[in-house]
This record gives structure tokens, sequence and C-alpha cells, in this order.
């Protein structure tokens, strides 16, 4: 009797829950769909479906600032990312190979920008900038893209080179290997998918970004969030709607991609693991 009531207490929690869980992801995804689905609307009015139709989209390239923006967002994102990469890179290494005073602190501090609101690093930037007299336009939006995207590769690579074993690099060591030899056919192999991660998060939370680039941006320096924010202070329209699915769309492709490549490499190392053990097994039985 008492085994049958906690089973059925059991399975009321789990209903719940699983109510819970979908109200919440309802609340968080729903309105994206709804936007998503109105990009394809006939009708400018967002209350009323009307048809389907792809004119919204087609506007939408031919839209000259659009394409200005576009290409502002993806150059402002790609050069952010590469150097956040290789200094992120470079970080995430020297913290893990040496040990030093205030190491825990050093630590914290990597972590600050990530815990500190955009709001306030924003206009600390911007006080920064007025200070050293630098202009305000793409060099300055590339530069605080950098302060906040430096810390999720250090974290990212960081955390793949907590998992490496050290026995590669004294093995290549002990075969005469210079540091950079080790490092260029050693070291790095084995951290490219935590790299790889790193600078597709990096991408994403650039071209995303809103908040410091309306502090920091220049009237010739416009993305596509400042852009959106622009035109939704002169009313929604469907190419609102069709500019957000399509920045939606590649932001998800990019975080499903840095999640399949750090899974995929987690299993190969996972199975070669597996297979050093069998191969150490068998030597010792022999």
């Amino acid at each position: 009797m008492y085994r049958k009531e906690a089973a059925m207490q059991k399975t009321w929690r789990s209903h719940v829950l699983l109510a819970y869980s979908l109200a919440v992801l309802a609340f968080l995804y729903l309105p994206l769909i709804i936007l998503a689905l109105y990009s394809f609307n006939d009708s400018r009015l967002n209350a009323i479906w009307t048809g389907f139709t792809f004119k919204w989209y087609l506007q939408l390239f031919e839209n000259r600032y659009v394409l200005e923006a576009l290409g502002n967002t993806l150059f402002i994102g790609a050069v952010s990312t590469v150097v956040s990469t290789v200094l992120g890179t470079t970080a995430a290494i020297a913290l893990h190979r040496y040990r030093y005073k205030f190491e825990n602190m050093m630590n914290g501090l990597i972590y600050l920008p990530i815990l500190i609101p955009e709001i306030v690093m924003g206009l600390s930037l911007l006080v920064l900038f007025s200070q050293v007299g630098l202009p305000l336009g793409k060099p300055s939006i590339i530069l605080a893209h950098i302060t906040f995207c430096l810390s999720f590769v250090v974290i990212t690579v960081g955390a793949r080179l907590d998992g490496m074993k050290e026995e590669y690099e004294e093995a290549a060591s002990d075969l005469y290997a210079r540091p950079w030899q080790c490092f260029r056919y050693v070291t790095l192999p084995l951290i490219m998918p935590g790299v790889v991660a790193g600078a597709l998060i990096a991408f994403t939370l650039s071209i995303d970004d809103f908040v410091i680039s309306f502090f920091v941006a220049g009237p010739d320096s416009t993305t596509l969030p400042l852009y959106i924010y622009a035109m939704v202070k002169r009313g929604i329209s469907p190419e609102i709607n069709a500019l957000s699915t399509l920045m939606m769309a590649v932001e998800i492709f990019l975080v499903l991609l840095a999640d399949f490549v750090q899974t995929r490499q987690m299993r190969h190392r996972e199975k070669s693991e597996e297979e050093e053990e069998n191969n150490l097994y068998e030597e010792r039985s022999r």
C-alpha cells in the first residue's frame, strides 16, 4: 500500500514538473515562433493572416540600408571573433600552464565581463573612449566586442585544456620536439574543438549585441540590431519580422554547430581513451 502511494505521488510530481517545463518553454519560444510565422504573412498587419508570401524577404534584400548594416555586422563580428579567439586562446593556455601569485583573483577577473551588466560595460567603455579621444565608429565597436567576447573564449578553451592529458605534451618533449612544435602538432589539434566553439560563440555574441553597441557606435557604423531598433521606433513592419527571423536562424545554426563540434570531439576523446585502456589491458595480459 505504501509503495503504491509513493508511486502515485512520484507520478503526480513528474506530471507537474513536465507541465511546468512545457509552460516555461512555451513562454520562451512561442513569441519567436509567432514572429517567424508572421514574417511570411502577406498583410502588413501582424494581427491578421491573409496568406503566405516571401515578398518581405525580397524587399529586405533590396533595401540598401539593410545591406549596409549587414556588411557592418559581419565585418565587426569577423574581426572581433578573430582577435578575441587568438587572444583568448593564448590567455587560456597561459592560465592553464603556469602557476603564479593571485591566481584565483585573475581567474575571477576573467569572469567579470560576463557578470557585469551590459549597460554598465557599455557606459564605461563610452567614457573610456571619450577620455582617450577615440572617435566612435567601427573601431570602437570592435574593441568593445573584443572586451566581452574574450572571456567566453578563455572559458571555452580553458575547459578543453582541463580535459586534455598532459602526457601527450610530455611525450612530444621526450621526442625532442621544440615548444613551438609541441604546440603546433600536439596541443593545438587537441584544443581545436574548444577554439572553434569559442570562436562560434564569440561571433554569435558579436552579431547579436545591442546594448554595448548602442553606446559605442558612430553614425556610419550601424549594425543589424541597431537598425532593427531604429525600425521598431517607426512601427513594427513585416521587414522587421523577416530580418529578425533571419538573425535567429543564423544564431541558432551557429550555436548548434558549436555544440556539435564539442559533442563530436568529446565522443572521439572517450573512444580514444577506451581504446588506450583496452590496448593497455591486452599488453598486461600477455
